[in-house]
């Protein structure tokens, strides 16, 4: 069972959720209760816990004043607001507990822009911890990511509390006293992509020996551990801008250069790329915008367009035939287009010593009836800069699935988790971390 307490913050940051760079509330309620239950070493908050200019999809500066202003309303610690302005959010809380091995935990914080359902059935809804930020939703998870995130820092300062004859854990899961340093990343704007290169080039990641990530659900049930997720798509955004020439539909068709016949020709091309013999490739127009009326041919138009590969490289030879497209879509209809690269992360996969020892962990936690050594994502996760990161720095990186029970599938308006599976990942976490600070395999 969870702790009623972490179910209490869990509800929380529900009822709040921020999109990315805007998790102004979610980042002061978690240093509020990071402060108020585990005694840290170190805490990094906001600019001092990401690189700034390493952001990516930050939105413009009066969306980010909005939901400033809206964190400040709901009552968050002013001062440190004025330390996130600007979607300088997230932050690096530290442990140290004597000599031993860095390990790092990255949980993600940021929601989704999308509605929440106000069903009578939907548990949120029910309970009355349904999202007040309507239009915003934490439909991935990444309240439970936080909460967990939360838990193992208090289990793993609790442990390491026996290294001076006080106090040594006996919970289940555990293999004794934790003696090293434990790093939890509390990373803003995954569902953006934007988030994960802020905090893998920061100083913070530069000592870290051993990283788990974790993600809640993923379509296995409650009860369910997966050790080792793999299968991440490397993916890449582009923003392309097709520039025409405005004429009266009616009256001088002839004299505009449509940008929208562009598009339309670009989309269904974008489509036809060949796939790869040499792994999964994905590509898809997620965003098109153009026109003002009916009878006026448009001068511009805006797509954003996604493309993934099963390999970095396989995601680049997506990049390259997607420009191809465009500039050939454009040039067709006479017109111009302008790309730039936006958000964009990494493929990588789970080192097998971390997921053996995640394996026996999930073993030992009660309420925990299956677990599997390995699974596919098939989508993508910024959390592979941080893995990369550190596994190009000689450390080892593993990727943990925490299975729940989710009525809705993820990103959709039923999304919800249930809280049982919180305790699960948090004692999965630190067994993990003890095992590996004891172990250093």
């Amino acid at each position: 069972m969870t702790d009623s307490d972490l179910v209490t913050l869990r509800r929380d940051l529900h009822r709040k959720p921020e999109p990315a760079w805007r998790e102004f509330y979610t980042t002061a309620r978690i240093v509020e209760e990071l402060q108020s239950r585990v005694d840290l070493d170190a805490l990094h908050v906001g600019p001092d816990a990401i690189v700034a200019d390493q952001r990516m999809g930050v939105p413009d500066a009066a969306e980010l004043a909005a939901w400033h202003d809206r964190a400040r309303e709901a009552g968050a610690d002013p001062d440190l607001l004025d330390d996130l302005e600007g979607g300088h959010t997230g932050a690096v809380a530290v442990v140290e507990r004597g000599e031993g091995p860095t390990v790092g935990l990255r949980v993600d914080i940021d929601g989704l822009p999308r509605p929440e359902s106000d069903d009578p059935d939907h548990a949120p809804a029910a309970a009355g911890f349904r999202s007040e930020h309507e239009g915003a939703m934490h439909a991935c998870g990444h309240d439970a990511h936080a909460t967990i995130g939360i838990g193992v820092l208090e289990r793993i300062a609790e442990s390491g509390e026996g290294l001076d004859g006080s106090r040594s854990s006996s919970e289940q899961g555990s293999d004794g006293d934790f003696a090293g340093t434990l790093k939890v990343f509390f990373q803003p704007a995954e569902e953006v992509i934007g988030g994960g290169k802020s905090m893998a080039k920061s100083e913070h990641l530069a000592d870290v020996d051993y990283l788990l990530a974790l993600h809640i659900g993923l379509d296995h049930p409650t009860g369910e551990i997966v050790a080792g997720i793999d299968g991440f798509l490397a993916v890449r955004h582009l923003d392309a801008t097709i520039t025409g020439e405005s004429a009266h539909a009616g009256g001088h068709p002839e004299q505009g250069r449509n940008a929208v016949q562009a598009m339309a020709t670009a989309v269904g091309n974008l489509y036809g790329i060949p796939r790869h013999n040499d792994g999964a490739t994905r590509v898809n127009a997620g965003v098109v915008e153009a026109g003002s009326a009916s009878n006026v041919i448009p001068e511009e138009a805006y797509m954003q367009v996604e493309v993934r590969g099963e390999t970095t490289d396989l995601m680049e030879y997506m990049t390259e035939n997607a420009e191809r497209v465009l500039r050939s879509a454009a040039e067709m209809h006479e017109c111009d287009v302008e790309t730039e690269i936006g958000a964009e992360a990494p493929s990588a996969t789970s080192d097998e010593e971390l997921v053996s020892i995640v394996a026996d962990a999930a073993g030992r936690v009660d309420g925990v009836e299956n677990v599997l050594e390995r699974d596919r994502l098939g989508g993508s996760e910024d959390a592979t800069y941080l893995m990369r990161e550190v596994q190009q720095n000689g450390g080892l990186a593993c990727y943990v699935g925490v299975g729940t029970d989710h009525p809705g599938g993820h990103h959709t308006a039923t999304f919800d988790v249930d809280e049982d599976s919180i305790g699960h990942g948090i004692e999965t976490i630190a067994g993990a971390i003890e095992r590996i600070a004891r172990d250093q395999p």
